[in-house]
């Protein structure tokens, strides 16, 4: 039976500070084609854009307690 991998959570900052990056070109990119879009899929887009920036607080609060268990080793 192979033995499960252990838990790496090295790069997690990394890996998180990347999701916020690609959240906020999402963000931009919606913005830019609600130019393009009728009332109805624009309101579609800011409530999208709304939970996005959710996600990115709950993201770099994520960063935050990593960061910190990096420094203390991860106990």
């Amino acid at each position: 039976m192979p033995r499960p991998k252990p838990d790496d959570r090295s790069d997690n900052v990394e890996k998180l500070q990347e999701m916020v990056q690609n959240t906020i070109e999402n963000i931009e990119k919606a913005e830019e084609t609600m130019q393009f879009a009728s009332p109805e899929e624009q309101e579609k887009i800011r409530a999208k854009n709304r939970r996005r920036e959710e996600a990115i607080a709950a993201m770099r609060a994520e960063i935050r307690d990593e960061a910190a268990a990096r420094e203390h080793g991860y106990q």
